[in-house]
This record gives C-alpha cells, structure tokens and sequence, in this order.
C-alpha cells in the first residue's frame, strides 16, 4: 500500500469536482439515449443488418459489464483521479471512431473503445465523489450527480431527435468531443488524487469467462427476439449460463477475484448490490418499451414520441440532490426502498397503456417514474460507499456498477423478447429501432404483449424493493476506521447509515 501522490492543494474545489463528474455521467447518459434514436439511420447508411445493429447499443454495455470492476481496480492502483481523467480521453477516441464509421463492424468496434471508456469513468466516479466528500456530505453529492444523469439523459433524447433528423446521425457521436475535451481540462486543472493506493491484480480469466457465458446468453435471448428455438441457439444458451457458473467457481479461487463474492457476507452491502441488479433488470428497458409502444402502437415520430419522456428526466434531476440531502440525515434504507416502490407504481400505470390512451398518461407515468428515480439512486449508490472500506472506494464502485449494468443488459433483451412474443418477430425490431409502425389490429396485440414486459418489469422491482427493505432491520455498529485488515474490499458487518467500517 502507497499513498498518494502530494498534492500542491491543501482542500479541494468540492463544487467544481463535482461539477466535473456530473459532466462525466451526463456524457455516457447522453450516449445511452441518444444512440436509440439514431439506430434507422446506422442501420440505413451503414446497411446494418436488423439482429445485428442491436449490438450498437448490447455491445456498449456489455464492455462496461466486464471492464468496470477491473478498471475500478486500476482506480485503487494508481489513483482514481487519473483513472477518470484517462476515461475521458479513450471516450472521446471511442465518440471519433464512431463518428467516423464506415461499416457495421467498425460501428460496433468503435462503440466497444466506447465502452472502455465509459467504464473509466462510470467505475471511478463514485469513488471519486466518496474520496472528495466526508460521509454526511455524501447523499447530497451523490443526489447532484444524479442531476447529471437525468440531464444526460434529456439532452440524448432531444438533441438524438434534432441532430438524427437536421444534420447527420454522426453528430449523435460527435457532439461529445468538445463536451468530453472540455471536462477532461477542468478535471486535470481541480481534481486530486487524496486516497491511499492499494496493490491490486486484475482478473483476466474471470473476466473472459464471465464475457463468453454473457455474450453467448445475450446472443441467445437476442435470436429467439427474431427466431424460433434451435439447438445452436438453445445450446448458446445453456452454454452461457454453464460459464457463469465456471466463472463463480474460479471467482472463488482467485486471490483477487473480478467479483470479490466474500462481500456478500456484508448484510447491507449484498442487499445494496442486490437491490441496484434488480433495479436495472426492472427498469432499464422501460425507455426501450415506451418508445416500442409510441413510435410503434402510436404512429409517433422519435423525436415526438422522446419529448413526451423529457418533463420526466427533468423532475427526476430536480428531485435527485433534495433526496440526497434527505439521505444525509436519515440514512439510505428508507429513501431507496420508498423510491423502488414508486418505481413500481409508475410501471403499474405504463401497463395500462392502450391504443387511446391520452399521451399526458405517458408523462404522468414517467415523472412518478423519475421521482422514484431520483430517491433510488443516491440513497444506493451512499449506501455502498459509507461501508466501502476507504482504501477500497474503487472496487466497491465498480461492483456496484457490474451488477448495474447486468442488470441493464438482461433488462433490454428479456423486455425485447416478452414484448416481440405477440406479433411478427421482425416486425417487433423493425418497431425497436423505429424502421416499422403497425396497423390498428396489430397494435392493440401489440400493445398485450407490451403489458407482459410492464408486469414483468414491476415484478422484478418488486424483489428489488425486498432487497433495499431488508437493510431497514440492520443494527447500526460503529467500528473504528483505518482499522488494519486483509483484501482489499473485505469488510465487517456494517449498517448503510455508519461512516466507518471495521475491515476483516
């Protein structure tokens, strides 16, 4: 263990540090949104197959699964300023390739660099805020952070519609080089490194066999999306979930393992993970569904059928730091859980949806969604970082964020394949990446199988909810901090509300 490198700043600029991080976040929720709407025009000038130009949005999420606790290691290697600042640099090489693609392979390749880079950034934000901010200020950081998100988010949705549909879908990608550049300047001039350093090893086996069992269960789930079962494509699947299993026991064997599954003895640290899986398995896809339903069932442009989405992002965004600050004072058990069943109630009213449904529904819908949201999210994220021990603020985050993002990676192709079951499989894609509409008779069966994806969707934040209440009958059990222990992210049992944790 080394410390840090000296820095000539005696405190921080916690305002423009976070200003800085909020820029990071709301570059890779912009990249998440925006992409959506530029899929018929990739598809069109890149001649892009349908099944395959899904991987322009799988393919992103599927690096940042794999990469983001490995990069969060780096993060606690050699610092997570550094760590950051680097994501900024292969995310606007990534956001370049894309812009400059010329086939369906170099689309898909250049969304990969991508992902490497927005795995820098995801995985060593949180730590990043967790080093900069003492523990009561956290909920409040973190909440400001969601801000950043939500921004990024109606940003992508709006200017996806503008730029696909006034300039040139390439710009979709573009746009984020003088935004990421113009970060990457103010994070090196306020940002310093201030935790101790910790040797690490990565985990390259891990993370192979881990890519190999998802890849092969997400090219499963995308194929029974457009075609009936095979062997090839049930064999993909079985094979998939055999190498998860391989990959659990090798994790167990590893001195520093990819996962490190001896958190999980931690009670409000695996309820935290937990929760934040099921969430994103629950929610994630919900975007995807509404815009099925309004560009598909509605007949909606993109452009239109976004900015009913957008009063949503923007209330979710004012609400995030008030529920932060709310965190703060009372804990993160009771915000999350609160927030997970307003999750729930929002998905309820989507699944109500039907062919006449007035449209202000949809955005009643999605702004009891954004409140949900907006207590969720910083009460979690402050609950995984108060019992991370703080030399290992960089593990814990990327941890948090692999189960995330599996969560987002399933929740995208379950929703895909229960929604597309009840009419014409290529006819569901084609209404996916917004090629295709459908007639009135085949809407309203359509719009069935849109249900099923909702009830689907609540039921597994429902156990998401579970989860997040379970911390509520922790004890809290103060422990000193800087206590000496073992490997890195192995702690005592520690409640979400204490500042420090007794390390094993």
């Amino acid at each position: 263990m080394t410390p840090a490198a000296p820095s000539s700043d005696p405190a921080p600029r916690t305002g423009l540090a976070l200003l800085v991080v909020m820029v990071g976040v709301l570059i890779t929720a912009v990249d998440t949104t925006i992409v959506i709407l530029a899929l018929p025009e990739i598809e069109r000038t890149l001649h892009v197959g349908l099944g395959s130009v899904i991987w322009v949005v799988i393919g992103y999420l599927l690096v940042l699964t794999l990469l983001t606790t490995q990069v969060g290691r780096l993060g606690d290697m050699f610092g997570r300023v550094r760590m950051y600042e680097a994501g900024f640099v292969v995310f606007v090489v990534g956001s370049l390739l894309c812009g400059l693609a010329w086939s369906e392979v170099s689309i898909i390749g250049a969304r990969l660099v991508q992902g490497v880079g927005g795995a820098l950034i995801a995985a060593n934000s949180s730590a990043v805020i967790a080093e900069t901010f003492p523990p009561e200020r956290r909920g409040m950081a973190f909440g400001f952070n969601a801000i950043g998100w939500n921004i990024g988010a109606v940003l992508g949705i709006v200017l996806g519609g503008v730029i696909v549909t006034t300039v040139s879908w390439r710009w979709v990608f573009l746009i984020n080089l003088p935004i990421g550049l113009a970060a990457l300047a103010v994070a090196v001039r306020v940002l310093r490194d201030r935790g101790e350093r910790r040797r690490q090893r990565l985990d390259p086996l891990g993370m192979t066999v881990l890519g190999a069992g998802l890849f092969a269960m997400l090219w499963a789930m995308i194929e029974l999306g457009s075609s009936p079962p095979s062997p090839l494509i049930v064999t993909a699947l079985g094979g998939g979930a055999l190498l998860v299993l391989v990959f659990v026991a090798i994790e167990r064997r590893q001195a520093q393992p990819m996962l490190d599954l001896s958190l999980f003895r931690l009670p409000t640290l695996s309820a935290s993970m937990l929760a934040a899986l099921f969430q994103a398995l629950g929610s994630f896809a919900v975007l995807f569904l509404l815009l099925m339903y309004l560009q598909g069932a509605r007949r909606l442009s993109p452009l239109d059928a976004s900015l009913l989405l957008v009063p949503g992002y923007i209330i979710g965004g004012v609400a995030s730091p008030v529920m932060g600050r709310l965190v703060d004072r009372i804990g993160a058990a009771v915000p999350a859980t609160v927030g997970l069943a307003i999750q729930v109630v929002a998905l309820v009213l989507y699944a109500q949806l039907g062919v006449a449904s007035p449209l202000w529904t949809v955005v009643v819908a999605s702004t009891v969604n954004g409140i949900g949201a907006a207590a969720f999210f910083p009460a979690n994220n402050a609950a995984v970082m108060k019992v991370a021990p703080p030399g290992a603020f960089g593990v814990a985050s990327g941890l948090l964020r692999t189960f995330a993002n599996v969560g987002m990676i399933f929740s995208f192709s379950l929703a895909v394949l229960i929604a597309s079951r009840s009419i014409p499989t290529h006819l569901a894609f084609a209404i996916f990446v917004g090629t295709g509409s459908l007639r009135a008779g085949l809407a309203a069966i359509f719009i069935h199988g849109l249900h099923s994806a909702f009830y689907a969707s609540t039921a597994l934040l429902v156990v998401a909810a579970v989860f997040s209440a379970a911390r509520l009958r922790r004890r809290p059990l103060a422990a000193p901090a800087g206590a000496p222990g073992g490997r890195a992210g192995a702690t005592a049992p520690a409640p979400d509300s204490a500042v420090s944790v007794l390390q094993r």
